[in-house]
């Protein structure tokens, strides 16, 4: 199959320069890697957006401008990704869901909204509303217009309780992109597997209704279990999301969040990891929809792990995690600021080439004391223990400084590594 068209892309990307001149001045390697990732996906124009895939903002967005000037530029030491739960309840009852077990005090949609805001001053240019199922929090519409304007917003959700004037409402309040979760082409496998009946009709009724507005970018968020991956499932699989008509196939592996999938003989391995970047980019070459593997994305050939480096997730109660597969918190927005917990938890991830979870869950079972999430202690016991590898191939151009041979350090910027 032929490689995907370099030409392809560029009248997309001469309007995304031309909206950006500052692009000049970011570092000729960081350039030529951005490019390179680019290139292997098509650039898609949903409404008035340049989208190239729903884990970036568009392209000619505010928020792309941002994550240019304070990530590629500037190089802020703060996250450009993060992800809160603006509630817990769900009706759904998924086995390997990494949030049905957390609790305490629920935050309230304005600490979610100052936790947000404060996100944003600390380079947050990409903000995943999740939960539990984020429909059902009546404040969810108020949530998004509050960061929408030059933060990219994007929703994971079941579908249930929408209502098309929800999904119009959630449009003009700013949101970019959604993602439908949908496991299983399937009815019964679906349902089964999601603890609900009547799931899969959800889902795909959801789809219907964002796809109806026309101007929202509306995938489907799949997570694939390692015998769905080794059977061959996902080819059929993206064969009947294609048949849907969404715009993206948003795919990640089970991660070991959970206690019964930290097991060996569930977790996926590099060669299953690489098996689905190569069925991506295949994909990717001739297909209609955007397929968007997560493994790919946090691969060492790309960006990597960007759990507590790059992104930041806050549970519905304020626990504050390195990702949403992270059972592990490292303190509680009720009781801190949240540019001070990022702080403290970002100087015990240096970043890697690969997923966390993935690589360190065995270590969970031995510092959890019974607990579903790790508290601060056990979390900071728990890290003392990790090795980090190689950073990823983005990470070692983002913190090297041309001409002096010298790394910058973690979370530094290039003015600090030259002082």
């Amino acid at each position: 199959m032929r490689p995907i068209s370099v030409l392809r892309n560029l009248p997309a990307m001469a309007g995304v320069f031309a909206a950006n001149p500052q692009m000049l001045l970011v570092r000729p390697s960081l350039t030529r890697f951005m490019c390179s990732y680019m290139n292997k996906f098509k650039v898609r124009r949903v409404g008035h957006n340049l989208i190239l895939h729903s884990h970036l903002p568009p392209l000619n967005s505010k928020a792309y401008s941002r994550f240019v000037d304070i990530h590629l530029i500037s190089q802020t030491a703060g996250p450009s990704h993060a992800q809160i739960a603006i509630t817990n309840l769900c009706p759904q009852n998924c086995s390997y869901c990494y949030n049905k077990d957390r609790g305490g005090e629920v935050m309230d949609a304005d600490t979610i909204i100052k936790v947000a805001a404060q996100l944003k001053e600390m380079g947050m240019v990409w903000f995943g509303i999740t939960g539990g199922e984020p429909l059902l929090s009546r404040d969810i519409v108020r949530i998004v217009a509050a960061v929408s304007e030059d933060c990219a917003v994007k929703l994971f959700t079941t579908g249930c309780t929408l209502t098309r004037d929800l999904a119009a409402g959630l449009r003009d309040a700013g949101l970019f992109s959604v993602s439908v979760s949908l496991d299983h082409w399937d009815e019964t496998v679906h349902d089964a597997a999601r603890g609900y009946r009547g799931a899969f009709r959800e889902a795909l009724r959801a789809i219907d209704m964002f796809k109806a507005l026309g101007d929202i970018d509306v995938g489907v968020s799949a997570v694939l279990s390692r015998d769905t991956i080794r059977a061959g499932g996902t080819e059929e699989f993206l064969e009947f999301l294609e048949g849907l008509g969404i715009h993206e196939a948003w795919l990640s592996e089970v991660k070991p969040s959970a206690g019964i999938f930290r097991d060996e003989e569930r977790v996926i391995t590099e060669e299953d990891r690489l098996g689905l970047v190569r069925l991506q980019d295949r994909y990717n070459a001739c297909g209609k929809m955007t397929v968007n593997y997560l493994g790919h994305f946090e691969g060492k050939e790309c960006f990597g792990c960007n759990a507590a480096h790059k992104m930041v997730y806050v549970d519905a109660f304020g626990e504050v995690s390195p990702c949403v597969f992270t059972p592990m918190s490292f303190g509680n927005v009720h009781e801190l600021e949240i540019p001070s917990l990022f702080a403290k938890m970002k100087s015990c991830f240096p970043s890697d080439s690969k997923c966390f979870i993935n690589k360190n869950y065995r270590l969970f079972d031995r510092y959890s004391n019974g607990k579903k999430v790790l508290g601060p202690e056990e979390s900071l016991r728990l890290m003392d223990e990790v090795e980090f590898g190689e950073r990823a191939e983005f990470f070692k151009l983002y913190y090297e400084v041309e001409n002096s041979g010298r790394v910058m350090p973690a979370g530094g910027s290039q003015s600090e590594a030259e002082n």
